[in-house]
């Protein structure tokens, strides 16, 4: 069974950088996608980016593309989301997302695994 652990949330201020992890456990996932997503109060799940865990291969969501790098730690089966000049909007709980396959997927209803969230709350 994955099973998949978020951390690195917190508060910050407009413009700051912040990394999240998510730790894997459950694997070998040489045949899978981790993705991150995040949902603000009131909002529907929204698609962040995502990686393929074998190839690297990665797909961003328009609003963060530029600003965020997603990247893996094979050896710790560890998965980053490094964000810089943060906005308000960036501000929802984020969530680490798991499935098996290569397809660089942004929908929600692709993933089989998800954490329990890490808030990231951006102040203006």
């Amino acid at each position: 069974q994955v099973q998949l652990v978020e951390s690195g949330g917190g508060l910050v201020q407009t413009g700051d950088s912040l990394r999240l992890s998510c730790v894997a456990s459950g694997g070998p996932f040489n045949n899978h996608v981790m993705g991150w997503f995040r949902q603000a109060p009131g909002q529907e799940r929204q698609f962040v980016a995502v990686i393929n865990w074998n190839y690297g291969l990665t797909n961003y969501a328009d609003s963060v593309r530029g600003r965020s790098t997603i990247s893996k730690d094979t050896a710790k089966n560890t998965l980053y989301l490094q964000m810089n000049n943060l906005k308000p909007e960036d501000t929802a709980v984020y969530y680490c997302a798991a499935r098996e396959g290569h397809h660089l997927d942004p929908r929600v209803a692709f993933y089989d695994y998800w954490g329990q969230g890490t808030q990231v709350t951006v102040s203006s």
